[in-house]
């Protein structure tokens, strides 16, 4: 590489583009590029992490290490993605660097280590330019990375005005790949031991109220009385999500054999193809009997395989027509916010606390790899009840 290339050179694009990380990765060195094939077999399959998981560590890992090697970035016209949701993609496969399909509830990536998260901490500095020219180096073209480029790296996406919630994932996506690197021998330290980033926001999710859950439950209940094989079919995969809480990845993946009606208990498989059985009430298991014995069949094709849930095709259901049919049915009932399958997951939640659940039961329930997790709805039950108690004791105010 030219000696006039100087570590710092923008290479994740700027503020108002979006980074072609597929391009982007295209122009890494031979050696580099093998590295990151080799971490992305790792995430994929040694790690078992979901597709849009490994697509938002590889992103992350191939912004920070075109910027190692002052590698210009690509971009699309598209306004980049500032709210901490999406993270630098759109171009790099179908989720970008981020996406929240497959982010834990508390906007970590999935199997994401601890570190150092202290706010702020050592990365107030501006951008680092420095050691001069950057060529593939030994160790897979790994040399000259270390905590100085890491920092430096991480400041340039806070230049670009990028969210403390997106900092904070991509710090810890890139702390995952040197651990990784360091353990193959490709570092002969882990510099990401000692990077600090933001911590997140933790936004207290919005929830539905009891009644409110009631009245969108039952006014799904009544348009399944008319036994039309689509509106069973919601009306069941409405009662699941509230009754389990489970993710609508989860629930979407769901076949007929995992459903246990005798026992009312559904095996999902999580983040990490971890398996769980999450137990269900009686309005779940009288939907879904009513799905299954008037509603399934009616919308089975040859290829619609084992699934529980099928689309209008016959297929397996899609996230994208899950979401339509719990904004559609929050949307009928007058006064309730909106809101979509994760939202149903944080009031299953929450009522779940409210009713006075423990949090370790909580946690096993949502599937969460974290106590921390679980804990930001004890946020949300607290801020209800100060609420409450503000509105009726008369020595509130």
């Amino acid at each position: 590489m030219s000696s006039s290339t100087a570590r710092g050179r923008p290479a994740a694009g700027t503020a108002g583009r979006r980074t072609d990380l597929r391009r982007l990765r295209e122009r890494l060195p031979a050696r580099v590029a093998a590295v990151v094939d080799d971490y992305e077999r790792h995430s994929a399959f040694e790690r078992g992490l979901s597709d849009h998981t490994v697509r938002a560590y590889t992103g992350d890992v191939v912004s920070m290490l075109a910027f190692l090697h002052g590698i210009a970035a690509p971009g699309t016209d598209d306004t980049d993605d500032t709210d901490g949701t999406g993270g630098t993609g759109g171009t790099y496969g179908a989720g970008g660097t981020g996406g929240t399909g497959d982010t834990d509830d508390s906007g970590e990536p999935e199997g994401a280590p601890c570190g150092s998260d202290r706010a702020g901490g050592d990365d107030s500095h501006g951008g680092h330019s420095g050691h001069g020219s950057h060529g593939e180096g030994g160790a897979g073209g790994l040399d000259d990375l270390d905590i100085e480029v890491l920092r430096a790296w991480l400041a340039q996406q806070r230049g670009e005005g990028h969210s403390r919630t997106t900092l904070a994932r991509r710090a810890a996506s890139v702390r995952t790949f040197t651990a990784w690197a360091a353990d193959r021998g490709l570092l002969a330290v882990d510099p990401g031991l000692r990077l600090a980033a933001p911590k997140a926001h933790r936004r207290l999710p919005g929830v539905l109220r009891q009644e409110q859950t009631a009245d969108v439950l039952g006014a799904s209940a009544s348009g399944a009385q008319q036994e039309d094989p689509v509106a069973l079919r919601d009306h069941a995969l409405l009662e699941m999500l509230y009754a389990t809480g489970v993710r609508v990845a989860e629930l979407c993946a769901v076949d007929v054999d995992d459903i246990d009606l005798g026992s009312r208990l559904v095996r999902v498989f999580g983040k990490g193809s971890k398996e769980r059985m999450v137990p269900f009430g009686l309005p779940a298991e009288r939907a879904l009997r009513s799905w299954l014995d008037a509603g399934r069949d009616a919308l089975a094709t040859a290829s619609s395989g084992p699934a529980l849930f099928l689309g209008a095709r016959g297929g397996r259901i899609d996230q994208r027509t899950v979401r339509r049919v719990v904004h559609d049915a929050v949307e009928s009932v007058p006064g309730a916010a909106g809101t979509g399958p994760h939202g149903l997951r944080h009031t299953a939640a929450t009522h779940l606390l409210e009713g006075g659940a423990d949090l370790r039961s909580v946690q096993e329930l949502l599937g969460h790899a974290t106590l921390s997790t679980t804990q930001l709805y004890t946020h949300v039950t607290v801020e209800r009840l100060k609420a409450i108690h503000d509105r009726t004791h008369p020595r509130a105010r």
